[in-house]
């Protein structure tokens, strides 16, 4: 019996933890291989079902306790592949004849230079691909709080005899419930790949700094419902894109500015542990959906402190100042395409609405990314170019503290009164004012023009 006793002292947590794992996901177990599959949302079919338990193997058997974005891009990819087609010659055609020539209008409506490299056409699997490394970045701070968070509520919850198991088996556990969350989000962004029309089209920076990309295949779906000339909407996709696109290379730190800002914001989410144990106490292992809706419906995250809303608010200038001024911009370069101004509606009530994947991106991630302020910057921007002129408006973005600010998109006027100079002379004539109207106060007349020894202005 002694020797009986002494034996789980003796094995190591973690090889114990994955063969209980291992008899689980064999079948041997209480889980339902095909709820295993819903919770990470997949389809239940046997090829999806055996590419999930291929997916948590290789979790457990990692050397470290960080998460394998490669789960995110296979589900991303596989996702986007489903109704995708590819790019023939013509549509490459089309597109880099219209990249030419938003260029050259652009050249005329902003201060920033041409890009280095040739804009490109990706297929929707292509986008995956080149936007992952961002998503998964973004997508990081919330994975491993709610995989610690999982972890520590079911080593709490567990049975006394298998506490120190699970404890002892706690980076393997992260390393499972980062990879359900991994699939989670690589079914998030396949499914944006069927919605997005360029590489800029969600406002922060996917693709590195200098490269613009357009997907034919949505734009042309984008376009299916209106009545306008197709070369007018890529043309106008095409100018978009390089706006954007110009504006990330040449603001060289708004990148890291913007994605810093959106971790930060990211890292400070607080995990609901109360909705876990709740979730713990009542978990049927053959029923996943319940443990699935709460992660990706956003139960699992606390509401916003007070902290967290004044980055939000922060993030969301941000946002709002980027995409105004790619609109604003993108206005100006095609004054000449008869149908711009419907182009730009549409493109303003498909941002309004956004799609399925953004929102699940947002209820994921706790972000939203379409911008609130939208029509208030991108009318700022228009009063600042007015009044200043190009150079001097794009001349703001070449460093973070020159910004406008939420009070200038607020009052653009007391924006251009600063850029303009027209803020001092009044102040300068309100300190005048003051000053008479102090020396009255105090019984003193004040010197009229010419009795200070000064000749009236003639």
């Amino acid at each position: 019996m002694a020797d009986r006793q002494d034996e789980p002292d003796d094995r190591n947590p973690e090889d114990e933890f994955r063969e209980m794992l291992r008899e689980l996901l064999s079948g041997a177990g209480d889980i339902d291989p095909s709820s295993l599959a819903g919770a990470a949302g997949l389809p239940n079919d046997p090829a999806s079902i055996a590419a999930l338990f291929s997916q948590l193997q290789q979790a457990m058997n990692k050397a470290d306790d960080g998460i394998d974005w490669s789960v995110a891009l296979r589900q991303g990819e596989e996702r986007a592949a489903a109704g995708q087609l590819q790019i023939d010659d013509e549509a490459r055609a089309k597109f880099d004849q219209a990249f030419q020539v938003a260029s050259l209008w652009l050249d005329e409506s902003v201060d920033f230079g041409a890009l280095p490299g040739t804009p490109e056409v990706l297929t929707r699997r292509a986008w995956v691909a080149a936007t992952m490394p961002i998503w998964s970045q973004l997508a990081e701070p919330v994975a491993l709080s709610i995989s610690d968070a999982l972890t520590r509520v079911m080593s709490e919850q567990a049975p006394e005899e298998m506490r120190s198991m699970i404890e002892g088996a706690s980076r393997m556990m992260r390393g499972v419930g980062g990879a359900l969350f991994a699939m989670q989000l690589g079914q998030v962004v396949g499914q944006l790949a069927t919605e997005v029309v360029s590489g800029g089209d969600v406002g922060i920076p996917l693709l590195d700094d200098g490269r613009a990309a357009i997907l034919p295949q949505n734009a042309a779906e984008f376009g299916n419902d209106l009545d306008i000339p197709t070369d007018q909407i890529e043309l106008y996709l095409a100018v978009r894109e390089l706006a954007h696109a110009r504006l990330f290379r040449h603001a060289r730190w708004l990148r890291l500015h913007l994605i810093t800002a959106i971790t930060a914001f990211a890292r400070g989410i607080d995990i609901d542990t109360e909705r876990l144990e709740e979730l713990a106490e009542g978990f049927d292992p053959s029923n996943t959906e319940e443990l699935r809706n709460a992660v990706v419906n956003g139960a699992l995250i606390r509401g916003r402190s007070e902290s967290q809303q004044a980055a939000l608010a922060r993030l969301e200038t941000m946002l709002a100042l980027v995409e105004g001024w790619v609109d604003a911009a993108t206005a100006d370069a095609t004054a000449r395409l008869p149908k711009s101004d419907a182009i730009a509606e549409s493109i303003r009530r498909r941002r309004a609405s956004g799609g399925p994947a953004e929102s699940a991106f947002a209820t994921l991630v706790g972000l939203e990314l379409r911008p609130r302020r939208l029509r208030e910057a991108t009318a700022m921007w228009r009063a600042v170019t007015d009044a200043v002129g190009v150079e001097a408006r794009d001349a703001l973005w070449s460093h973070p503290d020159l910004l406008p600010t939420a009070e200038d998109l607020d009052d653009p006027a007391r924006l251009v009164a600063r850029l303009t100079g027209t803020d001092s002379a009044e102040a300068e004539a309100d300190d005048e004012f003051d000053q008479a109207l102090e020396q009255l106060l105090r019984g003193e007349t004040p010197a009229a023009p010419g009795e200070d020894g000064e000749e009236p202005a003639s």
